[in-house]
């Protein structure tokens, strides 16, 4: 494709973009005077465009309105905590957005892969989170879960990019290292995870993401939907089924996840 073409492409989504972002004021104003309590949980590998969405959302929104929880290792006092424990402080009030990146789910995710947690823990959550989950849709809080999915190809390019640009030392960690050694188990885990807490009151949706700037847009668009505010100033479509699909339709065999 020739570069002007490229230019315009790019020129053309951001134009998107920032029509999305409006939407978003929009959509934050409505859940600030309705109070209700919006809670975003962004999952996947690393490198697969959690920071960058998170970026995209919430650049325009309130700030006061607006946390976004990237939370640490657990200290040694929350490693005796019931594992929710930790999380729960951290949920939305009234007219309130909270977007997770990363959350609950590390239990099943990277602490099952790397062991940091026992079996039992692991299957503890596993069990529980259903149940968790359902008391959160009942006090009125709207989650929206998205599992961000990246090739293995694509995440070994964009590893390699972090690891070579000064700027982006504080997005490099020791378990990046063995993300691509891993792999497999990580797609074991995801599948387990994916398939055991995917209910119908807090569903996964999947997002194809080896073009973020295709991932972002689409997410947004995605949670622009699920929100449902009645007067947006600007059009909003629901995003692509190629990029944004429920895991239901993994389930149903019409989609795969990336192996």
């Amino acid at each position: 494709m020739p570069d002007s073409d490229k230019r315009k492409k790019k020129a053309e989504a951001e134009e998107r973009l920032s029509e999305l972002q409006i939407a978003l004021v929009d959509a934050q104003i409505w859940t600030m005077k309705t109070g209700r309590k919006i809670c975003i949980v962004l999952e996947g590998r690393d490198a697969a465009g959690k920071d960058g969405a998170i970026r995209r959302l919430t650049e325009s929104l309130s700030v006061r309105n607006t946390r976004i929880v990237a939370l640490p290792k657990p200290n040694d006092r929350e490693h005796g905590q019931w594992w929710f424990q930790r999380y729960v402080n951290r949920l939305p009030t009234t007219g309130e957005w909270v977007i997770f990146n990363r959350s609950w789910y590390n239990r099943a995710g990277v602490e099952k892969v790397m062991g940091f947690s026992t079996a039992q823990e692991q299957e503890t959550f596993i069990r529980d989170v259903p149940d968790f989950e359902a008391m959160l849709e009942r006090s009125g809080i709207v989650l929206i879960k998205m599992w961000l999915d990246i090739s293995r190809d694509e995440q070994k390019k964009r590893l390699d990019a972090r690891r070579s640009d000064p700027r982006k030392r504080l997005k490099v960690s020791d378990l990046d290292k063995v993300a691509q050694d891993r792999w497999e188990d990580y797609s074991a885990a995801r599948d387990e995870m994916l398939k055991r807490s995917h209910t119908d009151w807090a569903p996964w949706i999947c997002v194809a993401t080896d073009s973020k700037m295709k991932a972002r847009e689409h997410i947004i668009r995605h949670v622009l939907t699920v929100i449902g505010a009645p007067d947006y100033s600007v059009e909003v479509k629901a995003p692509d089924k190629d990029i944004v699909f429920s895991y239901d339709e993994v389930i149903g065999g019409n989609r795969t996840l990336q192996r």
